[in-house]
């Protein structure tokens, strides 16, 4: 598990509640000591941030047993999705957003907006991100907005069902 209140560890939460197994959260700061401590055997699995994890994967270090997104990754192809693995509604996507402040104007939200979407559809990054085990996704301000307001009552509930409280 990461950092508490992340997404990989609220996943890992998630999947501990839904099985119903009695595992404990080990926090780190950050994927890699993550990733280190399962490959030197301290931790039997671990929910991490996809991108650190590929290399190990692809050497054939680490055992990749699932990804928590809604399709697979195109890092690792051959990795199943939860859902094709059996368990439903385990699905979790670590979101990278551009936010601004509530009140800036329309036009400097359409310009950005704009602007960023431009970058994130060239070739060269799509394919650097997906080589990353990124899935580059171009939404509207209204559709991101939507997906936070859908993914609180999620986390929410695995939240209160796991006990977190805030540090």
């Amino acid at each position: 598990m990461l950092a508490t209140g992340t997404t990989p560890h609220l996943s890992g939460e998630m999947f501990k509640h839904s099985q119903g197994l009695d595992i404990v959260s080990v926090p780190f700061n950050g994927s890699a000591p993550a990733i280190q401590s399962a490959l030197a055997g301290h931790t039997p699995i671990a929910f991490t941030v996809l991108t650190p994890a590929v290399p190990q994967v692809k050497e054939g270090k680490l055992r990749a047993l699932a990804v928590t997104t809604t399709k697979r990754s195109p890092a690792l192809p051959d990795v199943p999705t939860l859902a094709e693995a059996g368990l439903l509604d385990q699905e979790a996507d670590t979101l990278i957003g551009v936010v601004v402040p509530a009140h800036t104007p329309q036009p400097v939200i359409t310009l950005l907006h704009r602007e960023i979407g431009n970058g994130m559809r060239q070739p060269d990054v799509v394919e650097k991100l997906a080589a990353l085990g990124f899935d580059a996704i171009v939404s509207t301000p209204d559709e991101f907005a939507a997906r936070i307001r859908t993914d609180i009552p999620k986390w929410e509930k695995v939240i209160r069902a796991a006990g977190i409280k805030p540090e």
